[in-house]
Parts: structure tokens; sequence; C-alpha cells
């Protein structure tokens, strides 16, 4: 009895709040809000429930659309280009998300201090961020050149290879070169992040613990993960969000080749949609893909939010 008396008050005190709430929204807050709102209703709602729409159908580009109910996802099942495009896209998130992180997180400690010439390093190691990703690609492209490429030239002065690799013409190679050009350009992203991260953290924890005795490691352990861990959170989230969408640089430099083998899961859904014209089917692709991203964010989320 008391219990569900008390139950029955919290539910009082809940609608209390609700209510002062909307009784204390003025027509300024709502102002404010608006035009935020229009632009995610246009350009984000709108997209979304259109795309949801097609992938339900048969949509010529020019032509009636036929509703084909769940033809299209049940296409997906037989479907061996999607199934490989996915995997490779996992083996890319996979490639690419541990290094970089890695990297930015030394790279952030390395720089965090205020010394001099710090704010140099810092602009260093994100100027690779501004560069557009089709310029950078191919600028690499021309780096990984197997006739007049300055890494083959330089690998055969050494004496590392005796003759030129193709490294964009074969599975092997094109993998882990575009994930060495992708470290590269947007490790200095996720630097700035966990930077922003290390710089909440209080100094006296750090005092506390070099007058207890604990060494680097220690401290990045015990004090440093622990109070970074949304920030992290959020650094791996979008690192692997941009993995999943990777397009321009394979585009560029592989155009998904050979046989499809360097076929990211964006780019299989751009050729499905706008050079085969299946753009019913193409949105049900795209719609599969936003499911996952939402399940592995979930999961990422939920990982690092978690107590140690």
């Amino acid at each position: 009895m008391q219990l569900k008396g008390k139950s029955k008050l919290s539910r009082v005190k809940d609608e209390n709040k609700l209510l002062n709430f909307i009784k204390n929204i003025k027509i300024s807050h709502i102002a404010f809000i608006l035009p935020a709102l229009i632009l995610n209703l246009i350009f984000f709602m709108y997209p979304l429930i259109r795309v949801v729409f097609m992938s339900f159908h048969k949509w010529p580009v020019l032509g009636r659309k036929i509703f084909l109910g769940l033809q299209n996802y049940l296409e997906l099942l037989y479907d061996p280009i999607f199934w490989s495009a996915l995997g490779f896209t996992f083996e890319y998130t996979l490639m690419v998300t541990p290094p970089m992180f890695i990297i930015a997180f030394f790279l952030a400690l390395l720089v965090k201090n205020r010394l001099p010439g710090t704010v140099i390093f810092r602009s260093i190691y994100f100027l690779p961020v501004v560069i557009s990703m089709v310029s950078c690609s191919l600028v690499w492209l021309w780096i990984y050149n197997d006739l007049y490429g300055i890494l083959n030239y330089y690998l055969m002065q050494f004496g590392i290879i005796e003759n030129s690799i193709i490294w964009m013409g074969q599975p092997d190679t094109s993998l882990p070169a575009i994930s060495f050009m992708i470290v590269w350009k947007m490790t200095g992203f996720t630097m700035v992040i966990l930077l922003a991260g290390l710089q909440g953290i209080s100094d006296k924890l750090y005092e506390a613990a070099r007058m207890d005795g604990a060494n680097f490691w220690q401290k990045i352990r015990y004090i440093t993960l622990p109070m970074l861990k949304p920030t992290i959170g959020l650094a791996l989230v979008i690192s692997v969000i941009g993995s999943v969408l990777a397009f321009s640089q394979f585009v560029v430099m592989t155009k998904g080749g050979p046989a499809n083998s360097t076929t990211t899961i964006v780019y299989w859904i751009y050729k499905t949609s706008f050079k085969f014209f299946k753009l019913g089917y193409g949105a049900a692709m795209t719609v599969v893909l936003l499911m996952i991203q939402s399940c592995l964010s979930w999961l990422q989320i939920k990982f690092t939010s978690a107590e140690y």
C-alpha cells in the first residue's frame, strides 16, 4: 500500500514538472528552436521517410512506381555484391578505427600541455583534416602510382622491394594503402575531440596520483581513461560512422575494383541507384545501412557509458 502511494506521488511530481515546463515555455524559446526544427524536418526527417517509402516500391526514373512490399529487402538476401560490400566495409572500419584512435590519443596527450610550439604542432596534425577527401585521394593515388609514384621509387632505392607494386590494382594492397591514407588524414580530427576531453580533466587528480607514486601508465589507466569515457564514446561513434560511409576515396582511388573487391556499401548503393537506376532497391539498402549504423552507435555509447 505504501509502495503504491509512493508510486502515485512520484507520478504526480512528474506531471507537475511537465506542466511547469510547458508553462515556462515562451514564444522567444520557440522562435530560437523553430529554424533548427524546420531545417531538421526538411533535410533529415522528410528524406528519411521518403527513402523508407521508396524501399517498398519499384521506383523507375521515369514511369509509374509499383508497390513490391518486402521484395527489395528479400532481394538483399541473395545479392552477393551487397554482402561482399558490407563485409569489406566492416573490414575497412576495423582496419582504420583502432590505429586512428590510438595515434590520436597519444598525440592529444603530447599536445595537451601549453609548451612553446604546441600550437604549431596542433595545427600541423590537424592540417590534413581540412583538405578535401577527393584532393587527398588524388595526391595519394599519385604517391602509390606503380610507374612514377614516389613510394615505389624510394622502396626500390632502399632495396626493400625489387619491382614496382601495383598498390591500387590488388585487393591485398589496396585496402591497407587506402586505410593508411585515411589514418593520416583523419587522425587530427579525433585528436582534437580527445584533446577537448583531456583539457576537462583537473590537473589536481594527476598531482595527487603522482604524490601517491603512480607512474605514467597508471595515471592513464585510473584517471585519464575513466574520465575520458564520454569523449572516447563520441570519438569512436564519429570514426565508425565515417568509416561505414566511406565513398569518395574508393571512387577516386580504385573505383571499387578490381572485381568489386574494394566496393563499399555506400558505393554499391550509389551504383545501384544512379548507374543501374534501381532506386527502390537502393533505398532498401540505405534503410538497412541506417539500421546497422544506429545499432553500432547505440552499442558504442552503451559500452563507453558503462562503469568499469
